[in-house]
Order: C-alpha cells, then structure tokens, then sequence
C-alpha cells in the first residue's frame, strides 16, 4: 500500500510537471490528458470477481462512500483506515499522472484481492470485465445543480484540472457536457438505465444525507455483510461530513498545493444539499431548468434539489 509521505514526496517531485492538462475526448468523453493517453491499458484492465467498484460523476460523495465501504469492510475499526490516505487504500482506476506519481494501475497491481476501486468512468467506459465478472458496482448520485456547484469549486482548487473561468460560462460548460468525464446527464441515466441488469446498488446524496443510518445498511446487505448496531453507529459516526473533513486521511490535506490549493477551495467545502440556492440566480435556475427538462425527459430518476 502506498504510504502518505512517499505519495506527497512523489507529487513534490512532479510538481515541475504538473499543470492544469487539457481534455481529450475518449469514445467522445473528454478525459483529462493523461487517462486518454493511456486508455488502452485501462480499458485492458481485469478486475477480480471479488473486486467492488464505486462509481460516481465527479463531486457526487465518492470520498464519503469509499471511507463508508472501507468501515464496513473493516468491521467499522477506525484506525485500519487511518493508517493511509483513502486514494491509496482505494484506488482511482483511471487515473494516470507525471511519474513518479503512481497511477491507479500501479496502485491496483500492488494490492491482492478484493480491493475496493473507485472510478468516475460513465458506464459505457468501465472496463468489461466488471460486468463479465459480476463484479458488486456501488452507484451514488447527486442532484445536478448541487453537484454542478461543487463541482465548480473543485476545479477551481484543483489545478490539474482545465481553468474553469466564471460561474456564468461553467454552467454552460456542464450543461452541454464539456467538463471532465462528461455529461453528468448521460453519467446519471447511463447507470440508472443498467441497474438491476447489472446488479448495481444506485444511490442518491441526498438520501444518504437524509438518513444514513439507513443507507449505510443498504450498502453492508449489498456487500453481503451482517454487522451490530454498534458497529453500523460508528461507521455512521466516523462518515459524518464533519469527522471526515477533520480527518486528515480523507479530507485530502495530503495533497500538495501544486495540484489541490485548499486556500482557494477546502476538498470538503460544505457537503450540504441545496447550497445551488446560494449560486444560481433567478435567470439561471429558469435556464437550467428548461434544458434539465430537455435532457431527462423520459427518464424516472428521483432526484430532489432539497431534503
């Protein structure tokens, strides 16, 4: 497994490298530079069955549900995930970066299975051999105008990504899917569309917000685990938004400011739902509303702007 210093030390000697990398379309998804370049030996990429995928668009909980996954699996034991960052106890699948930062491949090859993998891949580019594998996929997510605001912050911190210019052009941007990994619309509907032909547990954000108790047991009978009340509390606990920012393992403090400046954006800025009320404007609600419209008609995705 990774350890912390080394992963920094590896960014720390990168950094002359590191810059913010334009996107190029993948089977017409734009993917940061990098992942494109070396597409082929992650599209090649063979999970075990045992493997557990956690699937996401971009700023949609994945961190919360990794760390979530990782208590469960750990029989909520606290300090087994604190013993490294949760990008090396999770690796992210796809990504590739300047060495000697390792990619999540060189990660993946380093551990034996089941691994826990997290990905931002639509379904259409996940690998095959999750689905041939029957490999458990983990699906969470967010509704649009919340993910779309923290998504803006985050590429606004995260200086790898393309310069996100202003508020009013990046939700432009999102709409019309020109944002890394896609259209958050195809993102969303691609899994929901496959979910019980593929086994995959589909989440929502806003229903883990509401109540996680009750879905962190929808994820322990989904893995096929059967824990105490207590351990499940604690897991609860040891995932609030709160303990999570404060932890240093998850709240990627870790990563050196040559690719995320928390000055400019903490990585878990506020985790709440409806804080697109404090972004969008009258005028750009109406405007995103009707091309919402538009771009999910015909589907019965329950999403809600407000708990």
């Amino acid at each position: 497994m990774e350890e912390l210093p080394s992963y920094t030390e590896a960014i720390e000697k990168a950094q002359g490298a590191i810059h913010r990398f334009p996107l190029i379309k993948v089977q017409g998804v734009p993917l940061m530079e990098h992942i494109a370049h070396n597409w082929s030996s992650i599209w090649a990429f063979r999970p075990d069955p045992s493997d557990i995928l956690i699937s996401t668009y971009p700023k949609a909980g994945t961190t919360w549900t990794q760390e979530i996954v990782d208590l469960l699996l750990n029989n909520g034991d606290a300090e087994v995930c604190k013993k490294a960052p949760i990008i090396a106890r999770i690796p992210f699948l796809e990504i590739f970066s300047p060495p000697p930062i390792p990619s999540g491949l060189d990660l993946l090859k380093r551990m034996a299975p089941p691994r826990v993998i997290k990905t931002h891949l639509p379904l259409q580019l996940v690998p095959e051999g999750f689905w041939e594998n029957k490999c458990k996929v983990i699906y969470v997510a967010r509704n649009a105008k919340d993910n779309l605001v923290s998504y803006f912050h985050f590429d606004q911190m995260n200086l790898t990504q393309p310069e996100p210019g202003p508020w009013d052009q990046y939700i432009h941007k999102f709409m019309r899917g020109e944002l890394a990994w896609g259209s958050w619309y195809d993102h969303v509907k691609g899994y929901w569309k496959e979910r019980e032909k593929r086994n995959i547990l589909y989440l929502f954000y806003e229903d883990m917000k509401e109540n996680p108790h009750r879905e962190v047991m929808r994820i322990m009978k989904y893995l096929d685990l059967s824990l105490p009340g207590d351990v499940i509390g604690r897991v609860v606990e040891l995932t609030s938004f709160k303990a999570m920012k404060d932890n240093p393992m998850t709240n990627y403090s870790f990563i050196p400011k040559p690719v995320f400046d928390h000055s400019i954006s903490p990585f878990m800025r506020k985790g709440e739902v409806g804080d697109w009320t404090n972004h969008f404007t009258p005028e750009q609600s109406q405007l995103f509303d009707e091309d919402y419209a538009r771009q999910m008609e015909g589907t019965d995705i329950p999403f809600r702007t407000s708990i």
